[in-house]
């Protein structure tokens, strides 16, 4: 791992926005009508617009597919009532999204009408249920900068690692046998020098940490599931 001549680690400084964990789709009735509430952390407005695109495809059928996105701190808020009353859908789940806490996420309604006529009121009701569902379905989480690790140890020492990266939540995403073997983890990137520390007590000084890559994820220290 690579310190700089201040002796502090070369890492980027943290980012953190609170989104939505998991793309997810939930159903509901309403007097007959089925609504379909699908919802996806995004971080541009292209990815939003490419989601709400997918699902009217997936759901030609369906009566109406309304929807709304949220990104850049609430700078971008984009909705739709696909056909519904003025009023009744689009803005109404756009709320939902702005009252959740959460930013960079985009919801799509899907409405199968079921013969009944819900009024206004009934349609702010149901779609705003709808998209609460699945922002509570997809969770809120805190987004950080992650730090991707490449470790080697000894195959003597790679017991011991597989069985104390679980405790310190930190993720082993895959790993190779030769000589040795490398491990590549995920961990939050302040907490580098963490999994360095604990690379050279298990291993006499022996086993290797160095980060290959950051990527942005939700955080295992402040998921809301």
């Amino acid at each position: 791992m690579k310190k700089n001549k201040d002796n502090t680690t070369n890492t980027p400084e943290a980012k953190k926005r609170v989104s939505i964990a998991r793309e997810v789709t939930v159903e509901m009735e309403e007097r007959k009508s089925i609504f379909l509430g699908h919802a996806k952390p995004v971080s541009t407005e292209e990815e939003a617009k490419a989601f709400v695109a997918a699902k009217k495809a997936e759901y030609a059928d369906a009566t109406h597919n309304v929807y709304a996105y949220l990104l850049n701190g609430g700078a971008i808020a984009r909705f739709s009532d696909d056909g519904e009353p003025q009023g009744t859908a689009g803005m109404p789940v756009l709320n939902v999204l702005k009252m959740s806490g959460a930013c960079d996420l985009a919801v799509v309604v899907t409405r199968y009408f079921g013969g009944i006529l819900l009024g206004a009121g009934g349609l702010v009701r149901a779609y705003s249920a709808s998209a609460r569902q699945a922002l509570d379905e997809a969770g809120i989480a805190v987004y950080e900068e992650f730090a991707i690790v490449r470790v080697r140890v000894s195959y003597s020492d790679y017991q011991k690692l597989t069985v104390a990266l679980p405790k310190l939540t930190i993720s082993e995403e895959g790993s190779e046998f030769g000589e040795d073997v490398t491990v590549i983890c995920a961990l939050e990137a302040d907490r580098v020098e963490e999994l360095s520390s604990l690379v050279v007590e298990m291993t006499n000084g022996k086993g290797s940490a160095e980060v290959i890559a950051y990527e942005e994820r939700p955080s295992l220290r402040h998921t809301g599931i």
